[in-house]
């Protein structure tokens, strides 16, 4: 069942499944411009072992206002072109046509805001919903910016989350040109996305060969357009941003090599947005490392969704590590 919950005055969509005979809850946590909807092949599989937990991050999938839920967008986008369409048929019309996203990213470019989307912050988030959902013990996976808030909120919650997995997340290298190259292009993705492309014909196909190894079904370059139209300007941004700095890659690290608990990372072998390489990096600043990638495993013909685009292989992996450190 989908409920929302109040997270320091922000609305949190969530989806816990039924408890099971282990006291381990999987918090599932997604990457940037996607939502939960992503961790269901995966969710599905491991339900029947372990209660997971699966939630949108602040300020995308439906952890939003209600007025830019993905659910409402359809609504909006009625209204606006409705709107447009009487504008343009009527001579020396005054009224000014509702603002548009593009608008709406100028806006949070130009604008400075108080809010803070850091994985540190997003991992201050998710320690706050486990607390008021009273989840105390706990295995984290988290995929690409999920694998960073994931680290994040182990190391600020050791009493509560005992493990972490991350998928297709590693890093701790600051290229600048590369980080550069990244950041202006995430800016221009964020800018260039009216609400009315999700029902444009056709535009969902390049998202179906878009960082994967193999074209995904159609239902899930739908679900990776729906995301990116309907995730707020303001945390796109922030979350892009304020994860790439110089500083924040530095950090990353740090966080790894302070890090009790067990962690583990699933590298997808044909992934060209986190490349294997870069998640060895970042794994070896753990421990259990042991010079020779033991916390480190590569998954074949799978690129950056590993989840969609092989959940049966993402699921026996978080079974192998959870039955390595749970008995």
């Amino acid at each position: 069942m989908v409920k929302t919950i109040d997270i320091q005055g922000f609305p949190h969509t969530y989806e816990l499944s039924a408890p099971t005979g282990s006291p381990v809850v999987l918090v599932f946590i997604h990457g940037w411009l996607l939502s939960r909807a992503y961790w269901q092949p995966v969710i599905e599989r491991l339900s029947p072992l372990y209660q997971c937990l699966a939630y949108d991050l602040r300020g995308f999938g439906e952890s939003q206002l209600d007025a830019i839920k993905p659910t409402n967008i359809g609504t909006r986008v009625e209204t606006s072109v409705a709107a447009n369409l009487a504008e343009r048929v009527t001579v020396g019309a005054s009224a000014k046509s509702p603002p548009s996203l593009a608008w709406e990213v100028e806006t949070a470019i130009a604008a400075p805001t108080t809010a803070n989307y850091t994985p540190a912050a997003y991992a201050q988030d998710l320690n706050l919903l486990l607390q008021q959902l009273d989840i105390r013990k706990v295995w984290l996976i988290g995929h690409s910016l999920g694998g960073s808030i994931a680290l994040w909120a182990a190391d600020q919650a050791p009493q509560t989350i005992d493990g972490v997995i991350c998928v297709n997340s590693g890093g701790g290298i600051y290229l600048k040109e590369e980080f550069e190259r990244f950041r202006t292009v995430g800016k221009m993705l964020v800018k260039l996305r009216p609400r009315w492309l999700s029902y444009f014909p056709l535009l969902d196909l390049p998202l179906a060969r878009m960082n994967v190894a193999r074209p995904l079904a159609l239902n899930w370059a739908r679900q990776r357009l729906v995301d990116l139209v309907a995730a707020q300007p303001e945390a796109a941004l922030g979350a892009l941003l304020d994860s790439t700095t110089e500083a924040e890659v530095h950090r990353l690290p740090q966080v790894v090599a302070r890090l009790q608990q067990p962690v583990h990372f699933i590298a997808g072998a044909n992934d060209t947005m986190m490349e294997p390489k870069y998640v060895h990096h970042l794994a070896s600043f753990h421990p259990s490392f042991e010079f020779c990638g033991n916390n480190v495993s590569e998954i074949s013909d799978c690129g950056h969704l590993s989840m969609v685009e092989q959940p049966d292989a993402v699921a026996n992996e978080i079974q192998t590590v959870l039955a390595k450190y749970l008995g």
